[in-house]
């Protein structure tokens, strides 16, 4: 039996391992995790949080085309760093990682940058 993928990095809402990202909370309204594998992000962005957009967005769309999808986070007004995740589709999941410096690094190790 092989042991389970070794966790980079793991806020409580984002876990990342070497295979895949998970947003806790994410889809709407069962609040059931999203799981993407690190072999579908084509490339990400990382941009400090707008004071009247996207921090006080706890849970859907941050744009009026509805470009990205951002999960339950009740602590998001307190964040700092919005992630968007370019994975091919219409549709980019974003996320607010706790401790963004280092899910940032952690996460450009994973995807070989």
């Amino acid at each position: 039996m092989s042991a389970p993928p070794r966790q980079y990095y793991d806020d409580g809402m984002v876990q990342l391992d070497r295979h895949a990202i998970t947003l806790r909370r994410y889809h709407f309204p069962s609040g059931t995790s999203k799981v993407i594998p690190v072999d579908s992000i084509r490339g990400y962005t990382a941009e400090p949080l707008g004071y009247l957009t996207q921090r006080f967005r706890i849970w859907g769309s941050s744009d009026l085309d509805l470009r990205r999808w951002l999960p339950l986070d009740l602590g998001r007004p307190f964040k700092s760093t919005l992630v968007t995740l370019d994975i091919g589709a219409r549709q980019r999941p974003a996320f607010t990682p706790k401790h963004p410096e280092e899910f940032l690094a952690k996460l450009d190790e994973v995807l070989g940058r």
